[in-house]
Formats: structure tokens, C-alpha cells, sequence
């Protein structure tokens, strides 16, 4: 029974992990419609459940004298609210059964992610709380990206999950050296999966800095390979609490400083997430470990395409969303890559105990 259950649970978070990618589109086209401070307040809107409309606008306004009702921000930032609750209450759900479905048996229960399901739940009311933070101290760039980067960790631990409920085991077939070559790749994915998760900051940072634009030219930055910066003031990550952050609050200099790290960030991970996927692809040849290269680097090339797009076409509303999302389905496809990898390791420590990844 307990495989049905891990099965059924396995089904449950993959399609949680599903919605959570929706739910980090749609945080991104919050952001970048400026629907951030939608609604004043928090958890409601003006005071209410759903948006205010007709006579509840003059309600609304009369107790948020500061911040008119504007219908469409309102709604693109409730219907975000609605999304990531619907989100939170799948992952209780998941936390719920995986502990009423433990097994009973000492041997078993050892290998049931009890942990792992109280971390994600630990997680995702972090996340609520970002939520309510980043109205509360008006889109506060630390506490936004810290939005960001706790929804792609959401992610992460369902995908973790999922594949722990599966039981994953690729079935691929692998000689000694092949097996070896493999195995070797294992440093150079923390490595690239590490600078993605900076990248990813970065990204974030850039965003809600609104430094997406500070340079709108390629390969220059507003006509200069050199432009002045200001990087003290790009990357303090401890500004005044108080002012209202719509719309950023860094001079020019700081934006570009920005926007050019974001950009060599860029290179760094192209460079470092190319070569992986590249040698996966080579030394997993007529393997699965070969499709997981091929997947990284298709979803690498659609990232820095997106991002290219983004300057070229001055930050089009759905490639910056798509941009987010991909980068998302991106880190995802290194962490699979990541754990297929160790899935060799632990097979070669298997039928060669003396063999060097054992020792070591």
C-alpha cells in the first residue's frame, strides 16, 4: 500500500510543482506591471476579500486616502494571492498525507522525507510571509527578491520531493569508464548550478531595482563599454525601510552597476551551464543522461534568447515573464541532471567499493 500512497503523493506534487511555475509567472507579471501595491493592504484589498468596486471604491479610498483604487493592478495582484493560497493549501495536502501514509515499519520510514515535507511546508509560509512583507514595507527590493528567490526554492524542494516519491532510479545501462566520465561531471554541476542561483538573484535584483532598462543597448551600455557605475549603491542590500519602492529609488549609475553584473552573471552561467550540458551530452551518449544534457542546454539557449530579447525589444511585458519562468524550468532540469549524476556515482560505489569515488 505504501507504494500506491508514494505513487498517489509522487502524482500530488508533481502536479504542485506545476502550478507553483504558474504561480511564478504570475508573480513576475505582478512585478512588472507594477501591481506590486495593488492592493494596499494585506492579506485583503482595501479592506475587503476581492477587489473593491462600485460604492466600496469611495470605502476603499476613504481609508487608503494615499493610494486610488486602480481596478486592474488591484486584480493582478489579488488574482496572484488567490494562485499562491490555492499553492499553499496543495502543499498542506502533501504534508497531510505523506505523514498519515508513513509507513509503520521502522526499515521503511527510515527513507519516507518526513523532513523534506516540513521543510517545504517551513518554506511556503516563509513564502506567505514574503507576501505580506512586500506590501507591508512597500516592495522593498531585499525583501522581494527574497520573494523570488523563496518561490524558486519552493520549486526546488517539490521537485526534490517528487523524485524521492518516485523513487527514482534511471534505468540506463553504463560500462566502468563511461560510468566514470559521468561521474566526474558531478563538481563542475555544483559549480554551474551555484552560479545559476546568483544569476537568479541577480535577475531579481534587477528587477525590482528596475534596472532592466539601465542599459538599452547591446553589446554597450548606453553607448559605452564603459559606462560610469555606481556599485556601493547598486548592491546595498540594506536600504532605508520606509519609502515607497514602486518605481525604484537608485540613481542611474547604481542601475547600470546593476544591470552590467546581471549581464557578466549572464556569461559566467552560459559558459559554465554550456559546457555541462555539452559534456553530458557527449559522455552520456545512448544514455537518459545524454536527453538531460540536451534539456539543459535547449532551456539555456531559450534563456539567454529571452534575455537578449529583453534589451533588444526594450523589456516586452511576456518575454520578461517568460524570462522568469524559464530560468525557473532551468534550474530544475540542473538539479535532475545533478541528481542522475549521483545516481552513477552510487551504482559504481555499489558493484566497486574500492573504487575511487569510494574512497574519496
Amino acid at each position: 500500500m505504501t507504494k500506491q500512497h508514494a505513487n498517489t503523493l509522487a502524482k500530488l506534487t508533481i502536479a504542485a510543482a506545476f502550478f507553483a511555475i504558474l504561480v511564478i509567472g504570475k508573480g513576475a507579471y505582478t512585478r512588472l506591471t507594477d501591481a506590486g501595491l495593488g492592493c494596499p493592504d494585506w492579506p485583503g484589498c482595501y479592506g475587503f476579500l476581492t477587489v473593491p468596486s462600485g460604492d466600496k471604491i469611495e470605502m476603499a479610498e476613504q481609508a487608503f486616502p494615499d493610494t486610488p483604487v486602480e481596478s486592474f493592478k488591484a486584480w493582478v495582484e489579488m488574482i496572484h494571492r488567490y494562485m499562491a493560497t490555492f499553492l499553499g493549501l496543495l502543499i498542506v495536502a502533501i504534508l497531510v498525507l505523506g505523514l498519515r501514509w508513513a509507513p509503520k515499519d521502522p526499515d521503511q520510514r527510515k527513507s519516507w522525507p518526513v523532513k523534506h515535507l516540513w521543510a517545504l511546508f517551513g518554506m511556503v509560509c516563509l513564502q506567505g510571509a514574503f507576501g505580506a512583507w512586500t506590501v507591508t514595507l512597500k516592495v522593498w527590493p531585499l525583501v522581494v527578491t527574497g520573494h523570488l528567490i523563496g518561490g524558486f526554492t519552493v520549486l526546488t524542494l517539490m521537485t526534490l520531493l517528487a523524485v524521492r516519491f518516485m523513487r527514482f532510479e534511471p534505468e540506463v545501462k553504463v560500462g566502468s569508464l563511461q560510468a566514470s566520465q559521468l561521474r566526474s561531471l558531478i563538481p563542475l554541476g555544483w559549480i554551474a548550478m551555484a552560479a545559476l542561483c546568483v544569476q537568479i538573484f541577480l535577475g531579481g535584483w534587477t528587477s525590482t531595482n528596475y534596472a532592466a532598462l539601465a542599459c538599452p543597448d547591446l553589446p554597450t551600455c548606453q553607448g559605452q563599454w564603459v559606462p560610469p557605475t555606481d556599485f556601493k549603491a547598486g548592491f546595498d542590500f540594506l536600504q532605508d525601510i520606509g519609502p515607497n519602492y514602486l518605481g525604484g529609488q537608485m540613481d542611474n549609475e547604481a542601475r547600470v552597476a546593476i544591470h552590467l553584473t546581471h549581464r557578466i552573471g549572464a556569461i559566467v552561467v552560459l559558459l559554465l551551464m554550456g559546457a555541462m550540458a555539452l559534456l553530458l551530452i557527449r559522455r552520456g551518449g545512448g544514455t537518459a543522461y545524454q536527453n538531460y544534457g540536451f534539456a539543459m542546454l535547449g532551456f539555456l539557449t531559450l534563456q539567454i534568447l529571452l534575455g537578449l530579447s529583453n534589451i533588444y525589444y526594450q523589456l516586452p511585458l511576456s518575454v520578461a515573464t517568460a524570462h522568469n519562468v524559464v530560468a525557473a524550468i532551468l534550474l530544475q532540469s540542473s538539479v535532475l541532471a545533478q541528481l542522475a549524476l549521483y545516481r552513477v556515482a552510487r551504482t559504481e560505489l555499489q558493484s566497486n567499493p574500492n573504487s575511487g569515488w569510494a574512497q574519496a
